[in-house]
């Protein structure tokens, strides 16, 4: 199948405005040229693209199966030929991006092999906590934000991009750690230190809610302000940790942490991708957009084995 850009560009036409003679209008065209690029085109497809109704022209349900992927191909070709010209004058194209400070172990790992694939778009990236992330939104003020829990009082547009599960963390030397093939009950680990997020913080709020499920209240022994605080407090036997899985890749590779089997755990979360409705995405945005959706599934295959 050989389906030029040109018969693309023609049919979306035709499939707006239902006619060929406004199609060749809107295209400075002659009416026989497009309705010979159209004829072409079913040919190529080997279907049936174009039903009359008096003098409307209607897509078929191939025809809008077309349209739905022929736009997508429209638009990545007008982004190219934007980046080009901009690229010719000397200029780059600029996304804003913000995210919770527990996602900054994916995200700028992914901003890196954006970067690599698009040297034309200019990214600046704000690790930041809820409490900001929540008043950015409100100004409109980044393209998206990467957050776990979107904020049900805005108008927003959500994406679910990844899970983002909480696992309860220890030392390998913790006497716990030495009969992890067994199950820990909820209630035998509610005994233990534990070392968490400050409190006003997205995961704090997740604990406390996962723990008053089961009928228990969630007393935390020690707050930090970062995951990397937690890390080291719980790889020097402070106490125990709970944590979001992909934060602890690293110390996992390295055995300086376990992963401990406890009933009810890990806590499902989801990393979401937000904007506000009606806020409207650059080329670039949208690029970033099918890019992060895309990597995400990759990045999260990466450590979900460390839970089987």
């Amino acid at each position: 199948m050989n389906i030029t850009l040109r018969q693309l560009q023609i049919f979306e036409s035709v499939a707006q405005t239902k006619s060929y003679t406004r199609a060749a209008e809107q295209l400075f065209m002659t009416q026989p040229a497009v309705s010979m690029q159209m004829k072409h085109l079913e040919e190529t497809a080997g279907l049936q693209l174009f039903e009359r109704q008096g003098k409307t022209i209607l897509l078929t349900s191939a025809g809008e199966k077309l349209r739905k992927h022929g736009d997508k191909i429209i638009r990545r070709y007008e982004t190219l030929q934007r980046s080009l010209n901009k690229l010719q004058k000397g200029q780059h194209e600029k996304i804003k991006i913000s995210a919770a400070t527990t996602a900054n172990h994916f995200v700028t790992h992914m901003m890196a092999e954006f970067s690599r694939l698009h040297q034309d778009i200019n990214i600046t990236l704000d690790i930041t906590n809820r409490k900001t992330l929540v008043k950015q939104l409100q100004d409109y003020s980044p393209d998206f934000v990467i957050m776990g829990e979107p904020p049900s009082k805005l108008d927003l547009s959500s994406t679910m991009i990844m899970k983002n599960p909480l696992v309860i963390i220890a030392s390998p030397s913790h006497p716990l750690a030495s009969n992890n093939h067994q199950p820990i009950s909820i209630v035998d680990i509610m005994k233990e230190a534990f070392v968490v997020r400050e409190e006003g913080s997205g995961t704090k709020a997740a604990i406390r809610r996962h723990f008053k499920k089961y009928g228990h209240d969630f007393i935390s022994s020690y707050e930090m302000s970062s995951n990397e605080s937690i890390k080291h407090a719980v790889v020097a036997g402070l106490g125990l940790g709970i944590v979001a899985l992909h934060t602890i890749k690293l110390e996992l590779e390295a055995k300086q942490l376990v992963v401990l089997n406890v009933e009810h755990f890990p806590i499902e979360r989801y990393w979401h991708l937000v904007s506000r409705k009606g806020r409207r995405l650059s080329p670039a945005a949208e690029e970033f957009q099918a890019f992060i959706l895309e990597s995400a599934r990759d990045y999260q295959r990466a450590y979900e084995h460390f839970l089987e």
